[in-house]
């Protein structure tokens, strides 16, 4: 069976593996080369990176509506779509017989862009991966493979995606295999969760504004909120002292203040304890260090 591969993040990356060692792979569409790091030189997206090493050719087109010409000829059967970051327009669905996706969630909850991230910030503990027969809508196509997983009470997004990135291709190398085989089975989302929950969980991409702590929020959302974007992009919070904002790792929440602990008061009357976190123009740190450096600086200042 002969298939396309559309994929970017480093999510994707095992889905790419697994599609190749499953289906002949015939191209791997990713978005173009960005400037990435200090120097902003060229940096090609991960994907392009494991398609390169699994000798496969790629492209990079601006345009999906624009590629169907050079995606038609190569006469794909199935097309596999994991954290690819565009929509496939219908021009594109029209050509294979069957688009796979590979989602973070358990649809039809927590559909769009940022599932993880999502349910991460809200304390969801019972999430998965689920694959999907897409369809011209956001996530809305019948669910042909789903798998619950746990999420952690400590875990950050970046644990959750290592794992759920490893499901997801599990998953989506079973579904190919199945759909050569003619046996691939389709259940459709409708009324498998009320329609204000779907409506309530539905995502979107990251702002500037949702990466910022607000220290009046119960120490449970702030815990949430930072597990939900560590290692990165982190969220940003501003301490007593400094002009800049921190980035913040990992906390937790505590009842009461901890003398030798950057800790911080919250919104519930509680504080919540930095444990690790990286300051302005600085390299990453202990709260503990961080605080022990802020009270010799203190010292100091006023000797």
């Amino acid at each position: 069976m002969r298939g396309i591969f559309f994929g970017t993040s480093a999510f994707a990356v095992p889905s790419l593996r697994a599609f190749a060692e499953t289906v002949e792979c015939a191209l791997v569409v990713t978005q173009p080369d960005r400037p990435a790091g200090r120097g902003h030189k060229l940096q090609p997206t991960p994907v392009k990176v494991a398609a390169i090493e699994l000798g496969l050719p790629t492209r990079e087109p601006a345009s999906l509506r624009d590629a169907v010409a050079t995606l038609a000829p190569l006469g794909a059967r199935v097309f596999a779509v994991a954290s690819y970051g565009k929509i496939l327009p219908q021009a594109v669905l029209d050509l294979p017989q069957l688009a796979l996706n590979v989602h973070p969630s358990l649809l039809p909850l927590y559909r769009g862009a940022t599932p993880l991230v999502a349910q991460i910030r809200d304390g969801v503990t019972e999430s998965g991966v689920t694959i999907i027969a897409m369809d011209a809508g956001m996530d809305t196509g019948d669910i042909v493979a789903q798998e619950h997983a746990t999420i952690g009470p400590r875990e950050t997004h970046g644990e959750v995606h290592d794992r759920f990135a490893l499901l997801g291709a599990e998953l989506l190398r079973r579904s190919c295999i199945l759909a050569a085989e003619g046996t691939l089975e389709r259940r459709p989302q409708a009324g498998l969760a009320p329609p204000d929950q779907i409506a309530r969980t539905l995502t979107r991409p990251l702002t500037k504004d949702d990466l910022l702590v607000d220290w009046r929020w119960p120490g449970p959302r702030i815990v949430n909120a930072v597990r939900a974007l560590s290692p990165v992009p982190a969220a940003r919070a501003r301490l007593d002292g400094e002009a800049e904002m921190v980035k913040l790792l990992e906390v937790r929440a505590a009842s009461a203040r901890e003398p030798d602990a950057l800790s911080v008061p919250c919104g519930n009357g509680e504080f919540v304890i930095i444990e690790r976190l990286v300051p302005a123009s600085r390299r990453p740190t202990t709260g503990s260090q961080y605080l022990a450096a802020a009270r010799s600086a203190a010292a100091r200042a006023s000797r």
